[in-house]
């Protein structure tokens, strides 16, 4: 036990700073820390020592960060979400229409299946309401990148869709 209590006071304070940086909230990040270093206690066999226990550390506490984030997103259906995302919202006076429109969702699905695992992540955290800024930090990008590949992952879409 003396083993945690000195991991935790050689580390706490970078690892406080940098859920800090992430949340830019104090109280959440505290809330953070701890939920930090109950993981680590409980997947210290996992670590392999690549890295130094502080980024190890860091590691953790962003991915408890981005969890949170995940958690606290009002939750909705993928056609939704990818209909919010390409903007296709429509009224629909018909019944052909909402079946075109779910036709043309199945499509992007599958056309989304075929891109790397980044531009689908921008996509649907995009699609979810992130701002670029939450995704850059998530992905682990630049904003402006985040912001290319939403923009070019987009084009690509409507290209292949025959939507340009």
């Amino acid at each position: 036990m003396q083993e945690w209590e000195t991991l935790y006071r050689d580390h706490h304070k970078a690892v406080y700073r940098y859920l800090c940086s992430l949340t830019h909230d104090a109280a959440l990040a505290e809330d953070l820390l701890s939920e930090t270093f109950i993981k680590a206690m409980k997947k210290l066999n996992t670590y392999d020592g690549t890295a130094s226990i502080q980024t190890w550390l860091c590691v953790i506490a962003r991915n408890t960060w981005i969890d949170l984030l995940r958690k606290k997103r009002i939750n909705i259906s993928y056609d939704e979400m990818m209909e919010r995302y390409l903007e296709l919202s429509h009224t629909s006076d018909s019944l052909a229409e909402d079946y075109e429109t779910a036709e043309l969702l199945e499509k992007v699905k599958q056309l989304l299946a075929q891109r790397k695992k980044p531009a689908q992540e921008v996509v649907w955290m995009r699609a979810q309401g992130y701002t670029f800024a939450e995704i850059a930090k998530a992905v682990g990008m630049s904003e402006s990148s985040a912001r290319t590949l939403d923009f070019r992952t987009k084009h690509w879409l409507k290209e292949q869709l025959g939507l340009l």
